[in-house]
């Protein structure tokens, strides 16, 4: 698991580096990293939901591990409380629904994706 952490965690840390951490108002590097992670998770669940009998490290691995630390909700929450604190309350709405319903969203559609390319 802590393996995973990492490798997701130098991912995160590439995609913010190469986005730039703040863009106008809408962190990218930040946003594109949940949004993927919210995706990949869903493909992930598929993926073991169809393989139960592997080990539950494995899971632990890419879920656990890869994807939180690819994810980010602490980086998410420290940019919605900066958006507030200047006022950006049309940003912070905007950011907070691309992120909680966009991962979510992306998180049925990984799930979709697996099923319909496996079965």
């Amino acid at each position: 698991m802590g393996v995973g952490a990492v490798l997701g965690a130098w991912l995160r840390w590439g995609a913010s580096a190469l986005l730039g951490a703040y863009q106008n108002q809408l962190p990218l590097g930040t946003l594109l990293v949940n949004l993927a992670g919210g995706y990949l998770a869903g493909l992930a669940v598929g993926f073991f939901e169809a393989h139960p009998l592997l080990p539950i490290e494995w899971r632990l691995l890419v879920i656990t591990g890869f994807l939180g630390g690819l994810t980010t909700f602490s980086t998410f929450s420290a940019e919605s409380m900066v958006l507030l604190q200047h006022g950006e309350y049309g940003w912070f709405l905007g950011h907070t629904l691309l992120h909680l319903c966009g991962s979510i969203i992306l998180c049925i559609a990984g799930f979709a994706t697996y099923r319909a390319v496996t079965f």
